[in-house]
């Protein structure tokens, strides 16, 4: 009785719901095995533990949630009404558990595992395609979940536990992130196929000052090398419109609203113009980052060992 006032008092029922739940899942394998044998000897023995070990688990079971789970008949036991609701609940949540158990083990499994891959939008019509085809010659089983967004919202992912490895650009420098330089991208100065430049092969960014831009909003990795560029050539952009999607920006481009700097087409796009920056030097960096201190399972560590072979090579 004094051990039941005890219990009771612990988890009284103001007791955060959390709480309870921490409390009791050690003790659901234990129950169920009670519940299925009705036998505390037989399930002890099953389970492997001592059965004075068992029968004060299941007593502490009851004090805690105030009810009796079993109705003892000498050495066997049957359950209560509310020890039949509660096994229905306890068995769902240990095939949750055990649901749960093979999930991450076979994402972590060498051959058959899963990568989370998050990579820009302007990475995924051939770069992403290849290197993943590359990859799975050697690792044919192994899963890919893929990300396509822009760079800031990709290493939020990393931080989140929601990615595994990310190809971006700029190149992050940040205390909680390892990145590596893999290689680098020309941008073009896109006109519209009728504009005055067109027939230029070469340019020089200043010459489009007074040009009207579109770009990728702010926030945006090219956006942000956008604005640098420019800068570096002397003049402000003047901001057309804003979007979050490369190619949207060259078919606005085609349309005759502006030009932008981009980086080439996956596919040739007719409309457009596409010129090569002379000065400053128009490129962008592109790496590989990760959370720094997150152990790799097997298939991540492979597919980053890869990824990092492919320094200098990544684009071509």
């Amino acid at each position: 009785m004094v051990h039941q006032q005890r219990s009771q008092a612990r988890l009284s029922p103001s007791s955060d719901t959390e709480d309870m739940a921490m409390l009791l899942a050690p003790r659901l394998a234990y129950f169920t095995a009670v519940a299925r044998t009705e036998h505390v000897t037989r399930a002890a023995h099953e389970l492997n533990v001592p059965q004075s070990t068992l029968s004060r688990a299941m007593a502490r079971l009851e004090a805690d949630l105030g009810v009796e789970l079993f109705a003892r008949h000498g050495r066997t036991l049957s359950l209560t009404p509310a020890g039949r609701t509660f096994l229905a609940s306890a068995e769902r949540a240990l095939g949750e558990i055990r649901r749960a158990a093979d999930e991450v083990r076979a994402d972590a499994d060498p051959a058959t595992g899963k990568v989370a891959f998050g990579f820009l939008h302007t990475m995924g019509a051939e770069t992403v395609p290849g290197l993943i085809h590359a990859f799975r010659a050697d690792h044919p089983g192994v899963r890919f979940s893929l990300v396509q967004n822009y760079g800031e919202a990709m290493l939020e992912g990393l931080r989140a536990g929601d990615l595994d490895l990310c190809l971006t650009s700029p190149v992050p420098d940040a205390p909680d992130l390892v990145a590596r330089r893999l290689d680098e991208q020309k941008l073009r100065l896109v006109v519209p196929a009728d504009h005055r430049l067109a027939t230029r092969r070469r340019i020089r960014l200043a010459e489009a000052a007074d040009e009207a831009f579109v770009t990728l909003e702010a926030g945006y990795g090219l956006r942000r090398i956008t604005d640098d560029l420019c800068s570096e050539a002397g003049f402000k952009p003047k901001i057309a419109f804003e979007g979050e999607e490369a190619e949207t920006l060259r078919g606005l481009v085609a349309a005759g609203l502006g030009v932008a700097l981009l980086p080439p087409p996956a596919f040739p796009r007719p409309g457009v113009a596409e010129l090569t920056v002379t000065a400053p030097r128009a490129v962008r960096e592109i790496g590989v980052a990760w959370l720094n201190g997150h152990p790799d399972t097997p298939p991540v560590a492979a597919f980053k060992k890869f990824l990092l072979s492919r320094r200098g090579t990544l684009l071509t």
